[in-house]
């Protein structure tokens, strides 16, 4: 009885698209996931900021903010970090984007950081 190859599972075409696929998500894994990693670290910088904003004012706060992000490599400006205080809540929003190069294109990943925490 013969078979043709697609049967016995000699598919060159199949096995060439998966590989191919898969040096795509491993290149994009390598890219994407450290720039993840620390946009995660700087929004607990901005939670912990706005825990401890009712003995700090904005400046220091928002240094601290610019200062963590500056050691994280990442492109935050002054402007970039809103702070507004209430009679009782702090509010910080931090929106920035990071530029991620990929072979061919770059992609502009967009990152906004929002807290609003009681001051105490």
């Amino acid at each position: 009885m013969s078979r043709n190859r697609s049967q016995r599972g000699e598919g060159r075409l199949g096995c060439l698209f998966g590989l191919v696929l898969l040096v795509v998500a491993g290149v994009a894994a390598y890219r994407l996931i450290p720039i993840k990693v620390k946009a995660a670290d700087l929004r607990d910088t901005v939670m912990d900021e706005a825990r401890s904003a009712g003995r700090n004012d904005d400046g220091r706060v928002r240094g601290a903010i610019l200062k963590h992000a500056k050691e994280l490599e990442l492109p935050v400006t002054p402007e970039q970090v809103k702070i507004k205080r209430g009679n009782a809540y702090i509010t910080i929003d931090v929106e920035y984007t990071v530029p991620v190069e990929f072979p061919g294109f770059t992609y502009d990943w967009k990152f906004h950081h929002h807290t609003e925490n009681p001051l105490f």
